[in-house]
């Protein structure tokens, strides 16, 4: 899948995307990148959505699957032509499968200059722990 279309005549001198091409490309999505840091507690997912605002963001968990969608609101200014996209899409699209020790009721998520912050904590049954010894 290509993650732009270009929409005006390129300095490559390929031609302008139809109308049809564009319309291939209505469900299409970008897969934003995600760094994945665990630490004893939980994971800790941060998601590049560049101009995506938080009303254009749906995050949602169904049992074990994780999805993150999005719409930036990247849009060319008014009184200017784009000779050259590349980033074409305005929609992010990414789906994580979480591992079983992982508590999907406790996730939380920040967006903050374009990055998305979500914090997922391990279930309590897989948080370390100390157990005691009892001398008898």
């Amino acid at each position: 899948m290509r993650n732009d279309v270009q929409t005006t005549q390129g300095n490559a001198g390929k031609p302008a995307a139809t109308s049809q091409d564009r319309s291939r490309y209505s469900d299409a999505a970008l897969t934003p990148p995600v760094d994945v840091v665990e630490d004893a507690n939980g994971i800790t997912l941060y998601a590049d959505l560049p101009a995506v605002s938080r009303d254009k963001l749906n995050l949602h968990v169904e049992s074990d699957t994780l999805t993150i969608e999005a719409e930036s609101d990247l849009a060319v200014p008014e009184g200017l032509t784009s000779h050259h996209t590349e980033v074409g899409l305005a929609r992010f699209r990414r789906v994580f499968t979480l591992s079983k020790e992982l508590d999907t009721e406790k996730i939380s998520a920040e967006l903050a200059q374009g990055v998305l912050r979500l914090r997922i904590p391990k279930a309590e049954h897989a948080q370390p722990r100390r157990i005691e010894v009892q001398v008898a």
